[in-house]
């Protein structure tokens, strides 16, 4: 007896891991909305916005004047003391400055396309996370009735088994059901523990949250795969970021020609005791002979960019294309399925046949074994129908994934 209610606290420790009062109870737009306040990596990734933003302010500045001074007599003094001084700036021919400002104002574009495929991801990850903890939720409620019948029976045939009513065998038989039962909803708890420390760390708490058991699927016949295609070429934001990485290397040859054109400086200088005249002022002009160096490997390294650049968008196109056909082909398969095996209220049944079985059996118009095999099938088909419907959440979230955009 003592053994029997150390197994029940037990038990019962262990489906507390899903009923804890302290955990928030949230929907899943609730989570999404917390997701985005709070998820570090969004943060950290928004830095690279700050960053090319940065590079376009630090594009448009002018270059600083020179000044120096020189020929500076230490061991003169007084009005006749020589020194001379020069100022100079450098002018940028061929509109560098503003050719330079739009090839980062193209990387600026990269750096949004590469924040919004990572938001798309993290979602992604977020949702499975959600289905994940709703699936195990749901078949830990199953689990929490079988238990909650076998402990029932067991009380009831310890006290039949005091009054010789039955035998031993029968009451251990129940009671190994129970270890049986015991280790599948530690594994079961193990499984919950690690999909929380997921939401946790994608939301960035450290509490506990209980999710309503929401459907975010739709309907096949609503959408069709040419229009998902479609969608995709524009919306997802990978093929964006390969089409924007074609304008920067484009914007980059733009610049790298433009090198090519020496840039001129312009310098006004005062010479005092330091020549032939006593006070001297000139002007001056200076730039580089092109006849070395016209920046002709650049160039040619930035035609080759361009081209490799069209050769990936191209392929992220393909990819994309058969990503969004493979994944709506097995969201038709997942959503037949499971329409078929709801076409009746199957859960609900199960949860009454199995408080009519515990009577029967109690009356004896079951056997005990007839009343273990409804129990694995109990067990089995809550299985398979809460896997179903998680099975089908997933891939319609791996569906909207692929088409880089919500499917209204």
């Amino acid at each position: 007896m003592k053994k029997y209610l150390v197994l029940c606290v037990f038990v019962g420790s262990l489906s507390s891991a899903f009923t804890q009062e302290q955990a928030m109870k949230l929907s899943s737009g609730q989570i999404e909305v917390l997701f985005l306040k709070q998820n570090l990596l969004l943060m950290a990734e928004q830095m690279n916005i700050d960053k090319a933003d940065a590079a376009v302010l630090q594009a448009k500045l002018w270059d600083n004047p020179t000044i120096s001074v020189g020929d500076m007599n230490f061991w003169q003094t007084g009005k006749e003391k020589q020194f001379s001084l020069e100022i100079s700036q450098l002018i940028q021919t061929a509109n560098k400055r503003a050719k330079r400002m739009n090839r980062e104002k193209s990387a600026k574009a990269i750096a949004l396309a590469e924040f919004e495929n990572v938001l798309l991801e993290l979602k992604r990850e977020l949702r499975q996370t959600i289905h994940e903890i709703i699936y195990l939720q749901s078949y830990q409620k199953a689990l929490d009735n079988q238990e909650k019948s076998l402990t029932q029976l067991i009380e009831a045939y310890q006290k039949q088994l005091t009054k010789g009513n039955i035998s031993k065998t029968e009451l251990l038989r129940l009671q190994s059901s129970l270890l049986e039962l015991m280790s599948e909803i530690n594994e079961n708890a193990v499984a919950f523990q690690e999909q929380q420390k997921n939401l946790k760390s994608l939301l960035n708490t450290e509490q506990e949250i209980a999710i309503e058991n929401e459907d975010h699927f739709k309907t096949p016949e609503t959408f069709s795969l040419s229009e998902l295609q479609e969608t995709a070429m524009e919306n997802r934001p990978d093929i964006r970021r390969e089409q924007m990485q074609a304008q920067y290397y484009k914007k980059s040859l733009t610049y790298e020609k433009s090198l090519k054109i020496p840039d001129i400086t312009v310098s006004a200088n005062y010479d005092r005791y330091g020549g032939v005249w006593e006070n001297f002022a000139g002007l001056g002009v200076s730039f580089d002979l092109p006849f070395f160096n016209r920046n002709q490997g650049n160039i040619r390294a930035a035609r080759a960019d361009i081209r490799q650049s069209d050769y990936l968008a191209q392929q992220q196109q393909n990819t994309a294309q058969n990503e969004v056909t493979e994944a709506f082909n097995n969201y038709l398969r997942i959503y037949q399925f499971y329409r078929k095996i709801n076409e009746n209220n199957l859960s609900g049944e199960l949860d009454s046949m199995l408080e009519i079985y515990s009577r029967k059996l109690l009356n004896k118009d079951v056997s005990l074994l007839e009343y273990i095999d409804f129990m694995s099938t109990y067990k089995n088909n809550k299985q398979i129908l809460f896997s179903a419907q998680k099975q089908l959440n997933l891939s319609f979230e791996a569906l909207q994934y692929v088409v880089g955009k919500e499917i209204k």
